[in-house]
């Protein structure tokens, strides 16, 4: 339902703009958010956009080099990132909630595969 692409292998300093699009059925009017896990880890809020996309929500660390956007109907996101470094090497996951958009995965009804990002320094 939900499909993310856009990974992949980087070198440090790079960028990537994963997208997240629904499949299947609309999400339009849904909150949606991306959310990343990296080996070993749990897995971390990155940032989210609530679901009328006048607002945007952050993880207090993630750097101001991502940034959440979304096509005007809101059924893709995108996930635009700067400046890559190994540490933001992870599996990126977006994920849909009718209203939520927190750094709590439990609030997030509909998640995507994942997108691999590997950065190379």
């Amino acid at each position: 339902q939900l499909q993310a692409c856009g990974g992949g292998l980087v070198q440090a300093g790079g960028s990537l703009r994963l997208s997240c699009a629904a499949s299947g059925r609309t999400f339009s009017g849904y909150s949606r958010g991306w959310l990343r896990q990296a080996p070993g880890k749990e897995r971390e809020f990155v940032a989210a956009i609530r679901w009328d996309g006048a607002n945007t929500y952050y993880a207090d660390s993630a750097p101001e080099r991502f940034i959440i956007s979304r096509e005007d109907a809101g059924n893709t996101v995108y996930l635009k990132m700067n400046s890559l470094k190994p540490e933001d090497t992870a599996v990126y996951y977006c994920a849909a909630s009718a209203r939520y958009y927190g750094e709590r995965s439990a609030g997030y009804n509909y998640w995507g595969q994942g997108t691999q990002v590997t950065v190379s320094s």
